[in-house]
């Protein structure tokens, strides 16, 4: 399982002319599945950014986690993180989870964020979307269930 994770002033969803979700200062997530993920993937990635030390504190350093700063998240599905670009000009998705799986991850992932009393919105699995992330600092990290970096 791959996340990108941006610590954020907003963060939106749009499908269409519909807005689906919105949060104000917290976390934008954006969540491959990969057909290999077990149960362990999602709670290693789970705790891992709730728990990351990515928010100011008063000495404006980052030493505060979104569990410390009450921050919301908003998550989208994108399968295109598990794009393997190093052959060829095409990117292969031979990792990627099949839709029925991906598809339960990613709700099973939100839930276990709203069940540790995050507020959580998110985006319109297999859907179009428009995301509209406004990065603050910018502060963006790559966290990987799987891969030493």
């Amino acid at each position: 399982m791959r996340a990108v994770v941006q610590r954020v002033s907003r963060g939106k969803v749009v499908v269409g002319d519909e807005e689906v979700g919105v949060i104000e200062r917290g976390i934008v997530l954006l969540l491959g599945v990969e057909k290999e993920d077990q149960e362990e993937d999602l709670d290693y990635i789970a705790e891992k950014v709730i728990n990351l030390r990515i928010f100011p504190d008063a000495e404006d350093k980052m030493n505060l986690s979104l569990r410390d700063t009450g921050g919301e998240i908003l998550v989208v599905s994108q399968f295109t993180l598990l794009g393997d670009c190093r052959k060829g000009r095409r990117p292969s998705f031979f990792a990627a989870a099949p839709p029925d799986k991906a598809q339960d991850y990613y709700e099973r992932f939100v839930q276990k964020l709203r069940d540790k009393g995050f507020k959580v919105a998110t985006g319109e699995f297999q859907a179009m979307m428009e995301v509209q992330i406004f990065n603050d600092g910018p502060v963006t990290l790559l966290v990987d269930s799987k891969k030493d970096f």
